[in-house]
């Protein structure tokens, strides 16, 4: 390699490796990277653009999550709570996010990669202890809270993140996944199906899909081939498919799904679909101002969780609409560029870790707003860094730390140090 180059006082800065190495230049930005640019790596740096975006996604989410709940105590289900109520809890959870994802930062990736075993063995436990009447919360049919005082904690939202990374720790120690596929894959698969009949016994489809993807993700980008790939993929839809198929209340939402104006469904399993169309409706080009939603008046359910892309578009227009798609499509593409770089640099646990936390975050984000949207059948996910959900947002912005811990040491590698 090249000789280190000089300061202005002229002493040579002493290499830390065997041989001298320069200062390597990476492209800090999507725009540095399409134009070509680059800059020097400073060693105890991260990439800001990518928490400024994601300060001002979840900046956004808790305007609209009070925005769209402060009215729901005047109706008699909610008329215990003030106003202000989802709004400070949804503080408080950004707040418990903060100070968690602050500390995951400060947690090495060879920490990680030696937990991830324990780990998804906690998820397992919490995922069973959930489903005890006494322990678990439920709510509306479904058991998937456990209270702790000020926080109901979902397992499933630590789920989605365990197995990201015991499936980068899985596809590290078992290489040979290309020469001997099922032998290596097959532990795998028993994992995740296992992880699959616990939420689905709570139920939770919508979170074990977003699991199911992010494992095939991290399979494919660990070394699986095209064919074998694609195998998986058509043996997991028709599994899905099957569930639906077997499964009287799913396969009513797919009816109400295909035809939500209905007189059958209009004021049935279609109803949140077809009031998150009138709001987009109502929005147009710029929206009707914020604050100004009429949908979110008890004619639109959870309007704070799952439907918030809705009064989004109601309060924002397809301005707005827009603006967000395009915030989250930056921000899940300078993840998988930040997980491509931590590979390039022999980091392989790491770069699938970064890749499946974009993964993860892209697909939920999709599908959250193709439900809104009217492009999917309704799924009761919420919209990263956005929606109301104190679990969803704690684990979200770990995953947001892990990632910028990554490409911070991704930086220190770049600059002649050690991780």
């Amino acid at each position: 390699m090249s000789r280190n180059r000089q300061n202005g006082s002229g002493a040579a800065t002493e290499a830390v490796m065997d041989t001298p190495v320069t200062d390597i230049p990476v492209r800090l930005s999507s725009r540095d990277y399409a134009r070509g640019r680059t800059q020097v790596v400073r060693e105890m740096g991260f990439d800001q653009p990518l928490l400024w975006v994601v300060v001002a996604l979840v900046a956004w989410g808790l305007v609209m999550v009070y925005s769209a709940s402060i009215a729901l105590p005047d109706n008699p289900r909610f008329a215990n709570y003030e106003h202000h109520h989802f709004l400070l809890r949804h503080i408080f959870a950004i707040g418990v996010g903060a100070v968690a994802g602050f500390v995951a930062f400060q947690i090495p990736m060879s920490r990680w990669e030696k937990w991830a075993p324990w780990m998804f063995g906690l998820a397992l436990f919490l995922l069973v202890i959930v489903l005890i009447p006494f322990i678990g919360k439920g709510v509306n049919g479904a058991r998937r809270w456990i209270p702790l005082g000020i926080l109901n904690f979902q397992p499933s939202e630590m789920a989605k993140f365990v197995v990201l990374l015991y499936a980068a720790n899985y596809m590290v120690r078992r290489m040979e996944v290309k020469e001997r596929f099922f032998r290596a894959v097959t532990p795998m698969a028993v994992s995740v199906g296992l992880v699959g009949v616990l939420l689905l016994a709570q139920p939770d489809m919508g979170a074990f899909m977003v699991i199911a993807v992010i494992a095939m993700g991290i399979l494919f980008l660990g070394g699986v081939n095209a064919r074998m790939f694609f195998l998986i993929a058509t043996v997991v839809v028709a599994a899905f498919a099957l569930m639906v198929m077997t499964n009287d209340w799913r396969r009513e939402r797919i009816f109400a799904y295909l035809d939500p104006w209905s007189a059958q469904y209009a004021l049935g399993k279609g109803y949140q679909l077809t009031h998150a169309l009138i709001a987009f409706g109502r929005g147009q080009i710029f929206g009707v101002g914020l604050g100004g939603s009429v949908e979110k008046l008890h004619w639109l359910p959870e309007a704070h969780t799952d439907f918030l892309l809705a009064v989004i578009g109601e309060e924002f227009g397809l301005v707005g609409v827009l603006t967000l798609i395009g915030l989250f499509m930056w921000l899940v593409r300078r993840i998988i560029h930040i997980g491509r770089q931590a590979i390039a640099l022999d980091q392989v646990f790491a770069g699938l870790v970064a890749q499946g936390v974009g993964i993860w975050i892209g697909f939920q984000a999709f599908i959250n707003i193709g439900v809104n949207l009217g492009a999917l059948p309704t799924k009761g996910l919420t919209l990263p860094l956005m929606s109301y959900g104190g679990s969803a947002i704690l684990m979200n912005l770990i995953a947001i730390a892990v990632v910028l811990r990554i490409d911070h040491e991704n930086r220190k590698l770049m600059h002649g140090g050690r991780v």
